[in-house]
């Protein structure tokens, strides 16, 4: 099989990299969210808080906001497999670690432990946005980024749904071993596809005027605000729709939880045909992607306050579901194209850490909201947020595909 020109891969080694990318980033999703559906038990078990559970999944986000741009630097400047490979050992081990610090009461132990594989995690997203992307032709970059980002969503199912059945029959504690070694497979992947070249990574390092361009440029700063107000609206969603659901209808806290299931579930369709609708409906062009989404996005999220049947509720989760969650599958290879070779993995590390800080902010600050006036409000203030994005993706520019 022929390779491809200017550091491309061949069709082999690039479904090598998307698959095993693909696992390396669903294994680590699983693993973080996976002490979600099971907090009761956790909280049981080690005597802990509420907002003490609530630690162990927010702390790799807080972890993936303050390295994500270190961590890209280093692949911009290292060999992406060694990275990349330390990075599985470094999750295997945070497993490994959290199953011991679970089983003997060291809760602080547990919270260090999830720290490395938060590390662990902001390594294998920013590493695949970047090579899966690079590894391609322009035109197929939307579509290949998409792809590997709809590995986000569905880690976060397969946590959600299956650490409760690996609980009953195992400790609640096996489920992170468990799932951080499903990243073996996924690495085996990735290095099998890349033991002759990693494709798309032959970019010189950046130098100190190159960093200073990236971190100076107003076109960057504009797509990594759309990524903070999308996650923003991604995690706000995610987190409160089940209360809400639970507290404005007849219904239990666990049919709840499984209508807002719906929302990953099409955040995995819509982030995996991001490159498909933006090249095929809209041409090739990123800015009108983002502008239609955020539009979409702010009447639906807004209708939330009004709704009164569950049918129009599941109407407005896939509405929003799919508007939201195609601009987090688009924008990572929308950052790709404003910036030079050198500096991809620093700009998507830029956006990551810009995005996850509003995913990390936004249950808080909605919450704030919820106790002082209530739900309806929180949705009006939702809908500003997509009002926001809907301007200032209408000022952000139209990246060049060379």
């Amino acid at each position: 099989m022929s390779t491809t020109t200017d550091g491309m891969g061949t069709r082999r080694e690039i479904l090598g990299l998307v698959v095993g990318f693909f696992l390396l980033s669903t294994a680590a999703a699983a693993y973080e969210i996976a002490p979600a559906s099971v907090f009761p038990a956790i909280q049981e078990s080690l005597g802990l808080s509420s907002s003490a559970a609530g630690w162990l999944v927010s702390i790799m986000y807080a972890t993936a906001v303050v390295t994500s741009v270190p961590v890209g630097v280093v692949l911009d400047r290292f060999s992406v497999r060694r990275v990349v490979g330390l990075a599985t050992v470094a999750l295997v081990v945070a497993g490994g670690w959290g199953w011991y610090a679970a089983t003997a009461g060291a809760y602080g132990w547990l919270l260090v432990s999830r720290v490395l594989g938060g590390l662990a995690y902001v390594t294998f997203w920013n590493a695949g946005a970047n090579v899966v992307g690079n590894a391609v032709p322009a035109e197929q970059r939307a579509t290949a980024v998409g792809v590997f980002t709809a590995s986000a969503p569905v880690g976060f199912a397969l946590g959600q749904f299956g650490s409760p059945l690996i609980a009953n029959v195992a400790g609640w504690p096996a489920i992170l071993p468990l799932y951080a070694a499903l990243a073996v497979v996924g690495v085996v992947f990735f290095m099998l596809a890349t033991r002759r070249r990693v494709p798309g990574v032959d970019a010189p390092a950046p130098d100190r005027a190159a960093l200073r361009e990236l971190f100076g440029s107003r076109a960057v700063w504009t797509v990594c605000a759309l990524c903070f107000l999308a996650y923003s609206l991604y995690l706000f969603v995610n987190t409160w729709l089940p209360s809400f659901l639970a507290s404005e209808f007849p219904i239990s806290l666990a049919a709840s939880g499984l209508l807002t299931a719906l929302f990953p579930a099409i955040g995995a369709v819509a982030r995996s045909t991001s490159g498909v609708v933006t090249d095929r409906v809209f041409g090739g062009r990123r800015r009108r992607v983002i502008v239609s989404s955020f539009a979409v996005a702010t009447p639906a999220i807004v209708a939330f306050a009004f709704v009164s049947g569950l049918g129009a509720v599941v109407v407005g989760v896939v509405i929003v579901g799919f508007a939201i969650q195609l601009v987090t599958g688009l924008i990572f290879s929308y950052i790709a194209e404003l910036v030079a070779p050198a500096v991809r993995t620093t700009a998507v590390s830029l956006l990551t850490s810009v995005g996850l800080l509003g995913a990390f902010a936004a249950p808080i600050a909605a919450g704030a909201i919820i106790d002082y006036a209530g739900y309806e409000p929180a949705f009006f203030a939702a809908g500003g947020v997509a009002v926001v994005g809907v301007l200032l993706a209408l000022r952000a520019p139209e990246p060049s595909r060379a």
